[in-house]
């Protein structure tokens, strides 16, 4: 899941990209609501993984605070 705003919005994944230079990275999404394709990039502590369809309580992890969290 990433926090767009968009509720009803899909993303798949496209990309980890790191810079080494500068030390920024972000990840590549493909997708939006439906029947969009739309191309976003969005920082790693905007990105975590889908909810249970029963539904989890509480805070959750993003994907900067656990670097091999399963987003699929």
């Amino acid at each position: 899941m990433i926090d767009t705003g968009l509720r009803s919005a899909t993303w798949e994944f496209v990309a980890h990209v790191r810079n080494l230079v500068t030390g920024d990275e972000w990840i590549e999404v493909v997708g939006g609501k439906d029947g969009d394709r739309a191309l976003r990039s969005f920082r790693p502590e905007r990105v975590f993984a889908p909810a249970h369809k029963q539904g989890r309580r509480g805070p959750r992890s993003s994907l900067a605070d656990e670097p091999r969290l399963p987003l699929g």
